[in-house]
């Protein structure tokens, strides 16, 4: 074995696996497989270029080199990110603890305990901030969550407003440009209109439907807003509140004084700013609202036996269901991040968070004062953490701007030559305020006052701000103060969770491969860590390179001439092509083309992603055999030719194959006057032997989370960049503060989450072009290994012209229902009692499962998986041979938690052992599961989003069980 060759570690199958692997499907060799796979007319005639592969140590050696050219400053800049402290058993338990980072969305509950529970803990730090009763476990950043805030305000109108057409949404001029940009990006598309003004001054007609505010605004004021809240809705207009987190903390909460909807980002609850991300975006609301939030709702229920449980609730891959109709596209958010945050609250509890605000606000009340000795005015009466200067007259920010650099500090300037702004924050020390005021004073010509002993307590905000109300006084905030308890707390949580640390996760469509170590380092340097996403450029060289290259690799990877890293998830990304696609035709004068032609086969979340877009979905049918069936779509395209904006198309399709009329189809729709967007979900099965550009299509995203090795986290973070032909490049998004125009932004950040960018650009080091297409092949290859293994039980739904899956397959489960009355669900539970995670259940066809094993799989792993599946469907048939209850048996009643299995009393038909080791290798590796099925309408007819209402919830649970 060559030790210095990564795609070895990679890549789960040896040389000596692949004798019996290709005798089993059926062919001499990985390359003969692959051309009974794709079509032949869409194999790349030559070979991408990008650079040769690294060795570990060569890639650490050269992210060491450059982050060594990133030079973090000491930034006060603010406007959304502020350094932090991340408390170092967070960051070594969870951000570097692949239990936590490789954990999938968590959909099967009762295999996700652990996270759910993290994530039930961030819900609650969140409402109990904000004073609103109804959250989402996270989104994408403060600037996406203000755009899902003004969508969620829109669907929200009244009768009356619906029927009188109001469609003005006010946004108070001072929201972050940020924001006001990613709002204006995406309500364009939804028939309404931003007007952006004074709130003190403006005039709210019936055309208005709702309002946005900033809380501090964008220079740190805290504003009167109560009165104006109040007369707003007066005239039935709604309010949605930008919040800073932290000021929360000692500030009245927004929820108190009249907002309908808060929103902002929880970066600055311990996670490092990463050059602007990732970190988790926030939403609370009142409970009305629940129909309508956007994003995933962690809620609490109860098992088959009446314990609590937690799972995801009501908006449950929503998108998927309600396709178009959606209220929002989200998929991926930022579940890591979001548990990293709440467990920082629950480190510092109540005590421990209002210590470091007040330190915050103290410091910066503290500067000001010593400031305005030098001759400065400061401006804001009320403020949290960010003070607005004014310099001494005839005195300039070009002066001051060369002196701070000079002392490696980043203030925050403004276009007036005279103002500028600082933002403190939970790492300033008396010692930085010191060099704050030396830099005030040179700058003047002065000497600079010594600040000492400075107080960390002094309130310096009017006492009607002042939060009155208490929050987070539960145990779980209470009882983790030390290191030693919240280590054995997290520990705890983790074991309660299936993850790729303890065995294959074959969900279809979503590309769980190994997430590897080497490529992870980036998340933890500080030198990539800590750098403010508008510091100056000098200050980021490494971190500019890497993106740079980055962009480039994956432009070569798709056969396209330009790339954006902005979106930051798939469904962003999807929603950021058909925004480009719209740009494009708006600039040609094709404002008529508002159709997007969608195959029944697409990726869940294009129907909801072309919705957002302002676009409508014409669905075309599919064939016996999965593919676009081309009769409809050519009625369909000649129907709506002149009309067509594009064509979404996943590729492979979600139903697994490589279809042979691709090239057909992207021409078609050229012909029809449309772009053609390609869906990159599928993209592990491209990688290095076609690409979408060659193919055909104009534009597709990647999902930097499935095919190129960035973690899933349990539900983010992700990132989907878009990479596009020529003649779309100069409508990709632009961004309000780097480039000073926000058209088509759709990420706070001008780079999206660019550290996770890191993850990926790693990958691709490691691996060259050889390893990329070993990837590919041996995706391909594992796949139609379980297919050919699986097809004679559980029979196999879909196949291409040539009897052959692409990456993923999906197992046929409707006769199984037939014959035994156990359906996919059970099958999906059952498997937990084996250690698995279910695969990708009943999408994208009812009854079904779909499972896409990835490279990174050893054969030993999936001849496991397949004895797994084949035990399952005998016990199945041991229903339809009447050997085992209908009701009462091992499917029935899966999975099996430790409590029952272990209790005195056993009330089932069929023994412990079979229930619990049914197969030998689980004598030796048990995963013990701690909950039983659970009551999913329970959960939803009783939302309990936080732990305002559990001990309640609890009570009347102790009452049944007594009962």
């Amino acid at each position: 074995m060559d030790t210095r060759n990564f795609s070895l570690r990679h890549v789960g199958i040896s040389k000596e696996d692949l004798p019996e692997m290709l005798h089993t499907v059926g062919v001499d060799s990985v390359d003969a497989l692959l051309k009974e796979v794709y079509p032949n007319d869409i194999f790349l005639p030559k070979e991408i270029e990008l650079p040769e592969p690294m060795t570990e140590r060569e890639l650490s050696e050269h992210m060491t080199e450059l982050a060594s050219r990133n030079t973090p400053y000491t930034s006060y800049i603010g406007l959304g990110w502020y350094d932090c402290i991340t408390p170092a058993v967070i960051r070594r338990n969870v951000l570097e603890n692949p239990v936590w980072y490789t954990s999938y969305t968590p959909y099967q509950a009762e295999i996700s305990q652990g996270r759910l529970e993290a994530l039930f803990n961030f819900q609650t730090v969140i409402t109990e901030l904000t004073g609103l009763p109804l959250t989402n476990c996270s989104l994408l950043d403060e600037a996406t969550a203000g755009a899902e805030a003004a969508m969620l305000l829109f669907n929200r109108r009244s009768r009356e407003q619906v029927k009188r057409g109001a469609n003005k949404l006010f946004v108070d001029k001072r929201l972050f440009e940020t924001t006001i940009a990613v709002i204006n990006t995406r309500i364009v598309h939804q028939g309404m209109e931003l007007v952006v003004g004074d709130y003190k001054e403006t005039e709210l007609t019936d055309e208005f439907f709702g309002v946005m505010l900033q809380y501090p605004d964008s220079v740190g004021a805290i504003n009167d807003y109560p009165d104006f809240v109040a007369a707003i809705k007066e005239k039935g207009l709604t309010c949605a509140v930008a919040a800073d987190l932290m000021s929360l903390v000692m500030l009245t909460p927004p929820g108190e004084w009249g907002a309908d909807v808060v929103f902002g980002s929880a970066q600055r609850f311990g996670i490092p700013m990463y050059y602007g991300g990732p970190s988790a975006g926030y939403l609370a609301c009142r409970m009305e609202y629940k129909r309508e939030i956007p994003g995933r709702i962690i809620g609490l229920s109860k098992d088959a036996y009446g314990h609590p449980a937690y799972r995801l609730a009501l908006q449950t891959r929503e998108q998927h269901i309600k396709r178009e109709r959606a209220t929002s596209n989200i998929c991926t958010a930022q579940a890591l991040l979001a548990s990293m945050s709440g467990f920082y609250a629950v480190y510092h509890g109540a005590d421990g968070l209002i210590e470091i605000a007040r330190r915050i606000h103290s410091y910066a009340g503290h500067l000001a004062k010593a400031a305005e000795e030098l001759g400065y005015k400061q401006y804001n009466a009320n403020f949290f953490d960010t003070l607005l200067f004014q310099l001494p007259e005839g005195k300039t920010t070009e002066e001051l701007h060369r002196i701070a650099l000079e002392y490696r500090v980043n203030l925050r300037y403004f276009e007036c030559q005279n103002c500028f702004g600082v933002s403190i924050d939970e790492t300033t020390l008396p010692e930085d305020l010191n060099i704050l005021l030396q830099i005030f004073a040179e700058t003047v010509g002065k000497e600079a006052p010594t600040l000492s002993d400075v107080p960390t307590d002094t309130l310096f905000v009017d006492k009607k701000w002042q939060r009155k109300s208490t929050f987070l006084q539960y145990d779980t905030f209470n009882k983790y103060r030390t290191e030693t308890e919240l280590m054995r707390y997290i520990k705890r949580l983790d074991r309660k969770d299936i993850s790729l640390a303890h065995s294959m996760i074959s969900l279809g469509s979503c590309t769980m491969k190994l997430n590897a170590a080497a490529e992870l380092d980036v998340l933890s340097n500080p030198y990539f860590g800590n750098i403010h996403p508008y510091a100056p450029d000098d200050q980021a060289e490494g971190f500019l390179e890497m993106l740079h290259n980055l962009e480039g690799y994956l432009a070569a990877i798709t056969g396209f001439d330009a790339t954006s890293l902005q979106p930051n998830s798939g469904a962003a990304g999807e929603y950021t092509g058909l925004s480009t696609i719209r740009a494009y035709l708006i600039d040609k004068g094709e404002t008529q083309r508002d159709v997007v032609i969608l195959p029944a086969s697409a990726h869940g979340t294009n129907p909801a992603s072309a919705s957002q877009a302002g676009f409508k979905t014409i669905i075309v049918d599919t064939d016996d055999k999965g593919d676009v069936d081309m009769e409809d779509f050519m009625k369909k395209t000649e129907q709506y030719k002149d009309h067509i904006a594009a064509i979404m198309i996943t590729y492979p399709s979600t139903h697994g194959i490589f279809e042979s009329n691709i090239v057909a189809i992207c021409r078609r729709i050229h012909d029809c006057g449309g772009q053609v967007y390609m869906d990159g979900a599928n993209m592990n099965a491209q990688v290095g032997y076609t690409n979408p550009g060659f193919i055909g299509a104009d534009v597709c995203h990647l999902n930097l989370h499935k095919t190129f090795a960035i973690p899933h986290g349990g539900g983010g973070p992700g990132m989907g960049p878009i990479c596009v032909k020529s003649h779309l490049k100069p409508f990709l998004p632009k961004h309000i503060v780097r480039y000073g125009n926000g058209a088509n932004q759709v990420s706070a950040a001008p780079f999206g989450s660019a550290v996770i960018a890191g993850i990926t650009y790693s990958y691709i080091r490691l691996l060259g072009i050889e390893g990329l297409k070993r990837a590919t092949a041996t995706a391909i290859l594992n796949a139609n290994y379980m297919a050919q293994r699986l097809k004679d039980t559980y029979g196999i739904v879909y196949s291409g012209e040539k009897g052959r899956v692409g990456h993923e397959l999906i197992l046929e489960c409707r006769k199984l229902k037939e014959a035994t009355g156990c359906d996919e669900n059970d099958v999906s539970k059952r498997l937990m009692d084996f250690g698995y995670h279910a695969p990708t259940l009943s999408f994208p066809v009812h009854g079904t499962l779909m499972i896409e094993p990835t490279e990174s799989e050893s054969k030993a792993e999936l001849d496991r998986f397949i004895e797994v599946m084949e035990c399952i469907f005998q016990e199945a048939q041991e229903v339809a041979q009447g050997k085992a209850d209908k009701e009462d048996n091992v499917l029935k009643n899966a999975p099996h938690p430790q409590y029952e299995v272990c209790a005195d009393e056993w009330k089932h038909s069929y023994p412990r052992s079979k229930a619990a080791f049914p197969l030998p290798y689980l004598n030796d590796n048990k995963f013990w599961i701690n909950v039983a099925r659970i009551d999913n309408g329970f959960g939803d007819r009783n939302l309990l989003p936080a732990m305002c209402d559990c001990d309640a919830f609890f009570a009347e649970l102790k009452e049944q069980q007594q009962q």
